[in-house]
């Protein structure tokens, strides 16, 4: 066989290993997370964490997982919405870091255009540059 019927190309990167792909992925759980909690007020998904006894062995115990909303409500009763990555806001525009949603009824299906948009890559410049 001979190397010329061959076709060469670039190795592809892993898609786990490119950090944007991690974030719409991470970023994609949280607003799920997020209409679960508009939802139901008490949602707290459970999550695997190592805890050490008081033996001093570690050991695989199930834990509640807080999730915070990222709405508040406003005076007149409408809410509003941030997004974030990590610990930062993304700023949809430069200085507006919420996006009015107006009642509470319409709150999901802004997440789910959100998640929609991730996926897509539609957010990938706002996100924030790690230093």
């Amino acid at each position: 066989m001979s190397l010329k019927n061959l076709t060469f190309a670039t190795a592809p990167i892993k898609a786990r290993a490119n950090p944007i792909f991690r974030k719409r992925q991470t970023l994609t759980s949280r607003l799920e997370e997020q209409i679960q909690l508009a939802k139901n007020s008490d949602y707290a998904p459970v999550v695997k964490r190592w805890k050490r006894g008081e033996n001093g062995k570690r050991s695989l115990v199930e834990t509640q997982k807080k999730v915070s909303p990222w709405w508040v409500e406003d005076i007149h009763g409408d809410i509003y919405l941030t997004v974030r990555s990590g610990l930062q806001k993304i700023e949809f525009e430069t200085g507006k870091p919420a996006i009015k949603v107006g009642k509470i009824s319409s709150l999901e299906n802004v997440l789910k255009t959100l998640i929609d948009a991730t996926e897509k890559g539609e957010l990938d410049k706002l996100f924030p540059v790690s230093k």
